[in-house]
């Protein structure tokens, strides 16, 4: 808790938080002109409370356009925070995208962060190529107590230029600091050396980054749905491109956790489907590689090569790290930051966001006390928030931010009414993905919308004869005219859709939308 508004004497916490927000001179400082950035500073904008954003890139959302090209697992309706609304609709020109769709990171871009970020009451507070490297306190360092609450801030930015503020809001998010190879949690060895042949999660396969992936062998080493995303991807490039492999590495000696389905499924129909990349699997189009724990990675002549800690190796021309992400405090050291030891979140959020425990959907309201730090006046918000939990949800962190911008502008009856309308399932579907995903395409194979569907009931009509899921798969694809490789990978789509999809859900029907709960998914 921060010593302003600790626990045991909230009132006067109140009344002395209450005080200097009346005082407040210096902005607050926003790091991070993405999602949860802009949402801060639409928030301080209706409490009366000046502010400066600070984004390390060019533009908004320059992290989110990294993975323009990947679709999001939760609608447009809780993606749009509800004070940047009522800015875009204030000032007119702007029509808000239907509620309904599944945005990619390119169209949550350009629909809606550039527009909000052009808006007059914010353009002007937005300074970019601003990367925060340090923040500290004005006169005193971690250790020294005496007038420590009093002292603004001091934010370093990589120019050597110094930035005073009133309060720290980061929302600077995980994107950059994506998780190590190494299975200890440790860089492997010769890892950073090797950078240059490693990409970290998301790759753009099909786009910008083809060139690189077409008619080569790519490593995929991760279980998520960050990992399965990729999978399915460069199998839609293999199909295209001649020559081009996809080994799938995995720590786990079991890929069920990864892709579900199976044996155990209720429905025996959509068990024997199971998962799109467990079909690539079976198909032979993708290479697993279960228990591969990486220990060291070499730059070769030829490309990359991993070993694992049982002495295993696998080479190929590019490593693609799906392996999740985690929060750079390191710019926060001279703060004083009580963080839990496993998620590296604050330890009141810690038990609310357990991954083992919860999913996207299923995370309670929290605000300003679940993010408060011994530091008075810091906090971290959206995805840094949540350390290493992977379970983030945009309307999570837009809710953050309310609760804390009202509780600096001294209103802490509105910060601590923290409120989240979510249901349980349908927030972050990876069922829903996978259907866009998948309607995307079709499109690119010039394929009606209804194709997939009726590939999938094909299939299992012809499961109970065909004997395997890719016989039937190739039984259905003759049935309806369409390339095999093609319905495989529409196939393979369409098992990650049913492989995400709760309990009464057959492939082809409309599916009850699940939660995303494995690392490194698209939870928006």
């Amino acid at each position: 808790m921060s010593q302003d508004t600790s626990a045991p004497d909230p009132c006067c916490g109140s009344a002395r938080a209450a005080e200097r927000a009346g005082e407040r001179k210096l902005p607050v400082a926003v790091i991070g002109a993405g999602p949860v950035g802009l949402a801060a500073a639409a928030h301080l904008q209706e409490q009366g409370l000046p502010f400066t954003v600070l984004e390390a890139g060019p533009t908004a959302g320059a992290a989110v356009a990294a993975w323009g090209h990947v679709r999001l697992f939760s609608p447009w309706r809780y993606n749009i925070d509800q004070a940047a609304r009522r800015l875009l609709d204030t000032a007119g020109g702007w029509t808000g995208p239907d509620p309904d769709v599944l945005p990619t990171g390119a169209e949550l871009v350009d629909a809606y962060l550039q527009p909000l970020a052009m808006l007059p009451h914010l353009s002007g507070a937005i300074r970019y190529d601003a990367r925060v490297v340090a923040i500290g306190r004005v006169g005193v360092d971690r250790v020294r107590t005496s007038g420590r609450d009093r002292a603004p801030f001091v934010l370093r930015l990589h120019t050597g230029e110094d930035i005073l503020a009133s309060a720290v809001i980061d929302a600077s998010g995980t994107w950059h600091t994506p998780n190590v190879l190494g299975a200890n949690g440790l860089p492997a060895h010769g890892e950073r050396a090797a950078a240059a042949r490693i990409a970290s999660a998301l790759p753009d396969v099909l786009g910008v980054g083809r060139d690189g992936y077409a008619g080569r062998h790519t490593l995929v080493v991760g279980a998520g749905h960050s990992a399965a995303t990729t999978l399915l991807a460069l199998a839609e490039l293999a199909g295209q491109e001649p020559g081009t492999r996809i080994t799938w590495a995995t720590r786990g000696g079991s890929i069920d956790r990864a892709v579900g389905g199976g044996d155990a499924d209720a429905l025996p129909g959509r068990g024997a489907l199971g998962s799109g990349v467990r079909l690539l699997v079976d198909a032979g189009r993708v290479t697993l590689v279960t228990g591969f724990a990486v220990h060291a990675v070499r730059a070769t002549p030829a490309g990359v090569e991993l070993t694992a800690t049982d002495g295993r190796t696998l080479a190929g021309d590019r490593v693609v790290s799906a392996t999740g992400f985690r929060p750079d405090h390191s710019i926060a050291d001279e703060l004083r930051l009580d963080l839990d030891p496993a998620l590296g979140c604050t330890r009141a959020l810690a038990p609310l966001i357990d991954p083992n425990e919860h999913s996207c959907g299923t995370v309670r309201p929290h605000g300003v006390d679940e993010l408060a730090q011994p530091e008075p006046d810091y906090y971290a918000v959206g995805m840094k928030s949540y350390g290493r939990a992977p379970t983030f949800l945009l309307a999570t962190g837009y809710e953050q931010v309310r609760s804390v911008a009202a509780a600096l502008a001294g209103d802490w009856t509105a910060a601590r009414d923290v409120r989240l309308d979510l249901p349980e399932t349908g927030v972050c579907s990876a069922t829903r993905g996978y259907r866009a995903m998948l309607d995307d395409a079709a499109a690119r194979y010039g394929l009606a919308p209804e194709i997939p569907a009726r590939l999938v009931s094909a299939g299992l009509r012809h499961l109970t004869t065909a004997g395997t899921v890719e016989a039937a798969t190739r039984a259905a694809a003759a049935e309806l005219g369409i390339d095999a490789d093609v319905a495989l990978h529409l196939a393979a789509l369409a098992g990650n859709q049913s492989a995400g999809a709760g309990p009464s859900t057959l492939p082809g029907t409309e599916p009850n939308l699940a939660t995303v709960t494995s690392g490194g998914g698209c939870c928006g």
